[in-house]
């Protein structure tokens, strides 16, 4: 509904040809008509112009961040310092205009919005439409808010499941899963005992053979917990970028959830651990909801070197895994993208994509160490 006056200028100039044509033909019934029509347009500007007067409209959004498809409650409301006038609610959330509660100080407008797609949504002010009973005159009442509301729309966390299977049920994906005392520290070599170290990590066999007293060095734990690594480059369509997004989102919070595990997001030159609380992932989930396209690749340099399983998402339909991932070590390497692999099986499905064992030993069957239901 747009702001309009034509049809009430158009009435007040048919009333007046009429008032016009009457004093040329000295037609006294013109005289009638012409009236009529000047004095329906002069009753509709009163009404729409008045009416409009202390008219204030407002909109509450429930929720500044909500997942894909999830409802956000939306309240426009509308006061008014004398009854309100006919006309309608204009927002853009709403599917068609809400009518007024005409005669009422008051008018609540209440809306469950869902949101298919991630990212930041600008919702335009609201506005009210205001119209005379005969709609000759249509004037616009824009809301009292400065600047326009914001959703941030998160990517859905979804379950891994079984390639093609239609299970409600989560699934359960393990990569390299080991004792939570395995989980916190690894043997990285030896070195000269230091001073205070405790018994248990020092290195016996060295001073029974007459040799110099050793201690153990052990390595932290960050570089050999699963690592997810998100390629937004080269998407064909949105949808499959938006896909990639998902599973990178629902795979991380799965492999938190098993142990722990760590996220590298394009911009980022580190991964960002996430612990089984999920501890600062509210900030991580955020920030996959503006990933696009044309973000920076992540740092493959030192993935090969990485000891610790690898998952790459990809936006795009590989034909043949990254060069980064060619050589699986022992902790494994698997690459989710939004297609199939020409001669490979995926071993999980996740929020429309598929998971491919990387490893040659185990190419075309069902990966050690990954369990899905």
């Amino acid at each position: 509904m747009e702001e309009t006056a034509r049809p009430l200028l158009r009435t007040a100039a048919l009333g007046l040809l009429l008032v016009a044509c009457a004093g040329l033909l000295d037609a006294e019934p013109l005289y009638v008509g012409g009236a009529a029509f000047l004095l329906v347009a002069l009753a509709a500007a009163t009404w729409v112009l008045l009416g409009a007067r202390g008219i204030a409209v407002t909109r509450t959004v429930g929720l500044t961040r909500a997942m894909e498809e999830q409802a956000v409650p939306v309240r426009v409301k509308v006061t008014g310092t004398r009854p309100l006038p006919t006309g309608a609610v204009l927002d853009p959330l709403l599917p068609e205009p809400a009518p007024l509660a005409t005669g009422r100080r008051l008018t609540l407008v209440r809306i469950d919005v869902r949101f298919a797609r991630r990212g930041r949504k600008v919702l335009a002010p609201p506005r009210v439409a205001v119209r005379d009973p005969f709609g000759l005159l249509v004037r616009l009442v824009r809301g009292t808010q400065v600047a326009p509301d914001e959703v941030l729309i998160l990517p859905r966390v979804e379950p891994v499941r079984a390639p093609g299977s239609a299970s409600d049920g989560t699934g359960s994906l393990q990569l390299g899963r080991r004792s939570s005392v395995a989980a916190e520290i690894e043997l990285d070599g030896l070195r000269t005992a230091r001073e205070g170290t405790t018994a248990s990590r020092m290195y016996w066999p060295s001073l029974a053979k007459g040799g110099e007293l050793l201690e153990r060095r052990l390595r932290a734990d960050s570089d050999t917990r699963p690592l997810v690594v998100l390629d937004p480059r080269g998407a064909e369509r949105e949808e499959d970028l938006d896909a990639a997004v998902r599973a990178t989102a629902s795979l991380a919070v799965h492999l938190a959830h098993a142990g722990g595990c760590a996220l590298l997001i394009p911009g980022d030159r580190r991964p960002a651990a996430l612990d089984p609380g999920l501890v600062g992932w509210a900030h991580l989930h955020a920030r996959l909801a503006l990933v696009d396209s044309a973000a920076p690749p992540p740092p493959l340099a030192g993935l090969a070197a990485r000891r610790g399983p690898i998952v790459y998402v990809a936006a795009r339909r590989l034909t043949r895994p990254p060069r980064a991932l060619a050589h699986a070590p022992g902790g494994g390497r698997v690459l989710v993208v939004p297609g199939e692999l020409a001669g490979r099986r995926p071993a999980f499905a996740v929020a429309g994509c598929l998971g491919y064992e990387l490893s040659e030993a185990r190419r075309g069957a069902s990966p050690a160490g990954v369990a899905v239901a």
